[in-house]
């Protein structure tokens, strides 16, 4: 774990709302001068705090309007099934998200789709197929309460 401060806190939270902020722009809102600032940024970049910068899509306006949860459980609990597994998973764009997991399930997905018969598709063609593949339950996402990839920064108040 990495060490950071109140004035990295700050930097860091202002991030998540906005990463496109000039150096300025975050020097002013943590406290510190366009220099100080700068550097702190950098080690942060190069300590791997801030992972990377990217634009944040609209899933919807492009089309992609069926968010799905699968939950999969293995034919075998082998390191090789497991290992042919995660590489099937990591060929699959559709697939954003996987999570092994305790319980009934070995893993879960989150598929994001454009629509029902691309869901047919992975399951039926791509996931059931697989020697790895025991069983697999897909849950269709009614409704979306909340979406977030904010990490909960406590930022000291100034």
């Amino acid at each position: 774990m990495i060490l950071v401060d109140a004035f990295d806190l700050r930097i860091l939270g202002a991030l998540q709302d906005d990463g496109r902020l000039t150096n300025q722009q975050l020097a002013e809102i943590a406290g510190l001068s366009a220099s100080q600032c700068s550097r702190r940024r950098m080690r942060l970049e190069q300590d791997k705090v801030i992972a990377g910068y990217r634009a944040e899509l609209a899933s919807e306006a492009l089309g992609f309007g069926v968010i799905v949860f699968i939950h999969i459980t293995l034919a075998t609990h082998s390191p090789d099934n497991a290992k042919k597994f995660r590489a099937l998973i990591n060929r699959v764009d559709d697939i954003q998200e996987a999570y092994a997991l305790t319980g009934d399930a070995d893993y879960v997905l989150k598929a994001v789709l454009r629509d029902l018969k691309s869901l047919s598709d992975i399951v039926n063609n791509v996931l059931m197929p697989h020697p790895s593949v025991a069983h697999v339950r897909s849950s269709i996402v009614l409704d979306r309460l909340k979406e977030s990839a904010r990490l909960p920064l406590k930022v000291a108040a100034r």
